[in-house]
Parts: structure tokens; C-alpha cells; sequence
């Protein structure tokens, strides 16, 4: 009875919506083909799921014009930021799915659309047109029009960092917020960093001209404490694991001002497909995390300022990241390095920080992490440097600029390209650690 009352390019789109999934609904079907067959622009309405063609969304869709449900906002919230070892995104940026996808052609982006997106929602046929484009422009590179449903948003950097940061399902009161400290009352800095890795908070607040009085780092990398006590000349206090501090521990080489820490995401991380969880491997060590924390944290009745600061992967199981929220009684942000380096890497981050949930106001080099295989770029898996017309890996400075730290940081103990990758492929991005850390400069004295 549909296909009566509508045109063929409408009866097309509705036999590859049929073709698609059987989860769009009748509502979805019909909404569709109205936009598709009127002869202006439509308004995507903010109940209609980008992702299934559900008419019950629970949230907006984060880049572009209509909303998400909730089993495709999970999905979203896991997925979206998984990247492939080519550096685009693994599944699609409008529904987080698609068994075929489209990468962009813009040397600058990482996105890919599925083929069953563009057909139903921009156009029957828009998958073979952008396969004869070279090359193709996905819809967050093009001008902001609307394709079809599909209308980017043009606060779209703002929706994003809303839609990772707000859980509806969880709320939690605000932070306390420490008035600021007049200069002459400041005092040096004293810092617990859990999992410190390569040192990259003590280089932050060297960096920002914080006065650090103590720094003390559990690690137990052997390569990333040879990089601390090389670079920082013995200024780091090196307690090893974790799980052996104990609350003696705590008040003895306490009080802290500021507690920091990242634990290891390989159990966290859903592009791990044998990930044990929170609760199982190297995920049980966040909640060394909220104990040293926990113990870490000012008495009743001690008036002084006390901040903390808790990282982990963003491409995590949604039920992991609320129970860290609930755990930590906050819900992060999502903050992703591209912003202010030239490397992706989104993380999340809890915390007390001022601030911490200001938007930040580079040709790109896709993400990087611990494997060899990621300095490869785009589809065609090329180097990203051209030497003597030559494609080239990128050198370990080359890395260490791209992630922040000084030249030749990691370049300790005769350590190996492979080995020094791998650290800095685990370590922070020093841009977004100092944008996090600059308004502790209101509570703690500076040279």
C-alpha cells in the first residue's frame, strides 16, 4: 500500500531499507520516503534513530540532525572509536554498523560511511556514485547541506563531547569546587601517579612552571622508569605495583594535593575480543586505583584543596564505563588528542579537575598506538613521510613531537625503535594533560 502512493526512487529506497534490516519500523519506513520524495528540505525530527529507524529515540545523534535509540546510543558509545590498523574508524559514523563501508577521501579525516547508510538515508544509489568519486568526500567533509536525512549539525564538536559526557542513566552531584588560593599562600605541589608510565604528568607540571614538592610514581615498566629517572634526574620517587601500597604507605609519604593515574585498557578495550572486563585481568587494577584514591583523599574536617584525575580508552564496554562512574561518582569526559596534536586518541577522563569539561576552542596523523602497523596511513596503507620522494616510516622524534614530549624523550638505555613505540604508544598526549592541568596554577605555586 506504500509502494502505490509513492514514486519509483521512493519504492527503491523502501526495497533497500527492506533489504537492510528488518529492525527499521513502518514509522521509519514512511518518514524516510517522505523526505526522500518532497521537493525541499525536511527537518529530521530528534525521535527518529539515524541508526535502526526507530521513532523513540533516547538521545540526539551526536554529528548529525535526528537522534539515537538506546540499544544504538550503547552502540555508539562503544564502538565509534575503534580504529582499524588502515587509521579509519572500524564501522560506520552514522549507525556504528555496516557489513561494506566507504572511507573518506579527505587526507585529514578517518571517517567511513556503510553502504546501506547512504543508500537509504542520503540517496538509492549514492554508495555507486561516491565509488566512481576519487576521491570521495564523506558528509563531514562536505558543505553543510542537508544529503537526504541526512544534515550535519554544525555544533557538532559540541554535541560530541556532550553526548560521550552526559549518561542520563547515571547522575551524580557536581564536584566540589575549591575556591582559589591567593598567590602568596600557594604551595609546592605534591602528586600519587598510578600507572605513571613514561612520566608524562611530572613533564606537564615541570612544563606549566608548577613548584613540584614530591612526585611520587607506581610503575613497573622497567623501559618507562629508565625514560622518568633519566629524563627528570632522580626527581621521582619510584614505589612500583600498586597492589603493594598499602595505607601506611599512603600517610607516610603523604598528604597529596593532586592524585593521577590511567590503568591498562588491554581488558577494558572491546577491540581486545578477549577482554576479561572490569572485573577480570588487568581491569581489577582501576579499583587499586579507587582504594589508593579513596585513601588518598582529605579527612573530615581538613580544609584544603584536593584534586584527582582518573583516564581510561574511550572504545570501552558501556556497562564497564557506568560502573566506573558509579565507582568514582562522576561521569567523564571525552576528550580526543586530534584537537590539539596531530594524532588521534580519545580518551575518557574522570575527575575533579577545574574545568575539565571545557571545549577545546594541524594536518592529522591518524591514531598511533602500541603496534608497528598503525604508522601505516589510509586506505592504501601508506607511509606518512616522504624522504628523497621516497615513503618513509615515521623516525621515533617524528612520534615523540606527534604525541608532545620533547625530542629524543624515550631515546634512554640504548632502547630499541620497536621498544620506544611501545611506550609512547601507552603514554599520554602531553596538549590534552596540560590542558587539564594549566587551572591548577590558581592553587599551587609556580616559578
Amino acid at each position: 500500500s506504500i509502494q502505490n502512493n509513492v514514486s519509483s526512487r521512493s519504492r527503491n529506497c523502501l526495497h533497500i531499507i527492506i533489504y537492510k534490516s528488518t529492525a527499521f519500523t513502518l514509522d521509519g519506513f514512511v518518514l524516510i520516503l517522505n523526505i526522500m520524495s518532497c521537493s525541499f528540505p525536511l527537518n529530521v525530527p530528534p525521535e527518529f534513530c539515524l541508526s535502526c529507524g526507530k521513532t523513540r529515540a533516547a538521545t540526539f545523534h551526536p554529528l548529525f540532525e535526528g537522534g539515537l535509540c538506546q540499544t544504538c546510543k550503547d552502540v555508539y558509545l562503544e564502538i565509534s572509536y575503534m580504529y582499524d590498523d588502515d587509521g579509519y574508524q572500524s564501522y560506520c559514523t552514522v549507525c556504528c554498523g555496516g557489513r561494506e563501508v566507504l572511507l573518506c577521501g579527505n587526507a585529514n579525516c578517518c571517517r567511513c560511511f556503510c553502504v546501506d547508510c547512504l543508500d537509504i538515508l542520503v540517496d538509492p544509489g549514492a554508495s555507486n556514485n561516491a565509488r566512481y568519486q576519487d576521491p570521495w568526500r564523506c558528509y563531514m567533509c562536505q558543505p553543510l547541506l542537508q544529503y537526504g536525512v541526512l544534515k550535519r549539525r554544525h555544533d557538532w564538536s559540541l554535541k560530541l563531547q556532550e553526548f560521550f559526557a552526559n549518561d542520563k542513566g547515571q547522575e551524580f552531584e557536581k564536584p566540589k569546587i575549591y575556591p582559589a588560593v591567593p598567590a602568596e599562600q600557594r604551595r609546592p605541589i605534591r602528586v600519587l601517579s598510578l600507572f605513571d608510565g613514561i612520566a608524562t604528568g611530572y613533564l606537564v607540571l615541570r612544563d606549566l612552571g608548577f613548584k613540584v614538592d614530591q612526585y611520587v610514581a607506581s610503575e613497573v615498566c622497567e623501559d618507562s622508569i629508565s625514560v622518568g629517572v633519566v629524563r627528570h634526574e632522580g626527581k621521582i620517587q619510584y614505589v612500583h605495583d600498586v597492589r603493594n601500597i598499602s595505607r601506611k604507605n599512603i600517610q607516610e609519604w603523604g598528604p597529596f594535593d593532586l592524585v593521577i593515574g590511567g590503568s591498562p585498557c588491554n581488558d577494558l578495550s572491546i577491540v581486545n575480543p578477549a577482554r576479561k572486563g572490569l572485573f577480570g585481568g588487568t581491569g581489577r587494577l582501576f579499583f587499586e586505583f579507587y582504594r589508593l584514591l579513596s585513601e588518598a583523599k582529605p579527612k573530615e574536617g581538613e580544609d584544603r584543596p584536593f584534586f584527582w584525575m582518573f583516564e581510561n580508552v574511550v572504545a570501552m564496554g558501556v556497562n564497564d564505563k557506568r560502573d566506573i562512574s558509579r565507582f568514582l561518582e562522576c561521569n567523564p569526559v571525552m576528550i580526543d588528542a586530534i584537537e590539539v596534536s596531530a594524532a588521534h586518541r580519545a580518551r575518557y577522563f574522570w575527575g575533579n579537575l577545574p574545568g575539565m569539561n571545557r571545549i577545546f576552542p594541524f594536518g592529522k596523523v591518524r591514531t598511533i598506538t602500541t603496534r608497528s602497523n598503525s604508522i601505516k596511513q589510509g586506505k592504501d596503507q601508506h607511509f606518512p613521510v616522504l624522504m628523497n620522494g621516497k615513503e618513509d616510516v615515521l623516525w621515533c622524534t617524528e612520534l615523540e613531537r606527534i604525541f608532545g614530549f620533547p625530542v629524543h624523550y624515550t631515546d634512554v638505555s640504548n632502547m630499541g625503535r620497536g621498544a620506544r613505540q611501545r611506550l609512547l604508544g601507552r603514554s599520554w598526549s602531553v596538549p590534552v594533560i596540560r590542558h587539564l592541568f594549566a587551572p591548577l596554577k590558581d592553587y599551587f605555586a609556580c616559578e
